[in-house]
C-alpha cells in the first residue's frame, strides 16, 4: 500500500488575536503568517519545512552547528527562506522574502550557519521585507519557480521587487 505524500502548505492567516482590544501584544508581529522553505542547492528542489521554525528541520537534525564557514569546507549548500505572507485587497501575496545560507557535511554530523541572521532575516521577512538578492542565480531561479508553482495568483499579486530581485 502506498501513502500519498502530504503536500505542504504554506501557514494561513489568522485573524489578529489583538484585534478590538489594545491590550497585551498590541504592535508584536505574529509568525502565524511565516513559513520556512528550504532550497536544496545541488538537488535544485524547494520545499515547504515546518521543523525549520525551529531549527529541526530535515536538513538541520542531528547537526551541529558552526560559527564559520571555514570549519565545514565541504558542507552542502542549502539556503533557508523565510517567506511572509499578507492579505489586500486583490488576494494573498508572497509580502516578506529573506533568504539565509547553511551548509551541511552529514559525514561528520557538521554544518554552519549564522543563528543571529537566521533569526534577523525572520523578523525582516516579518516586517514585509525582499532581501534575495546574494543568493546565487540557479537558487533564484528555484526559489522563483517554487514560488510560481505553489500559487500563480499569490505570485502575481507580489510586488515588482521581488520579481526583479529573483530575476537571472
Amino acid at each position: 500500500m502506498t501513502e500519498k505524500k502530504k503536500k505542504l502548505e504554506f501557514n494561513i492567516i489568522k485573524n489578529d488575536p489583538t484585534e478590538g482590544h489594545g491590550g497585551f501584544g498590541v504592535g508584536s508581529l505574529s509568525l502565524d503568517n511565516v513559513s520556512p522553505v528550504i532550497i536544496d542547492v545541488q538537488e535544485g528542489e524547494a520545499s515547504i519545512e515546518i521543523g525549520a521554525m525551529h531549527a529541526r528541520s530535515a536538513v538541520e537534525r542531528g547537526i551541529k552547528f558552526l560559527k564559520t564557514k571555514e570549519e565545514v569546507p565541504n558542507g552542502k549548500p542549502y539556503w533557508l527562506i523565510w517567506v511572509t505572507i499578507d492579505r489586500k485587497a486583490e488576494g494573498t501575496y508572497y509580502a516578506g522574502v529573506t533568504a539565509c545560507e547553511m551548509t551541511v557535511d552529514r559525514s561528520i554530523r557538521r554544518g554552519y550557519k549564522s543563528l543571529p541572521e537566521h533569526v534577523n532575516r525572520m523578523d525582516k521577512s516579518i516586517k514585509r521585507h525582499i532581501i534575495v538578492d546574494h543568493m546565487d542565480g540557479k537558487s533564484k531561479k528555484i526559489l522563483a519557480e517554487f514560488l510560481q508553482n505553489h500559487d500563480a495568483g499569490m505570485w502575481e499579486r507580489s510586488s515588482e521587487q521581488l520579481k526583479a530581485d529573483l530575476q537571472v
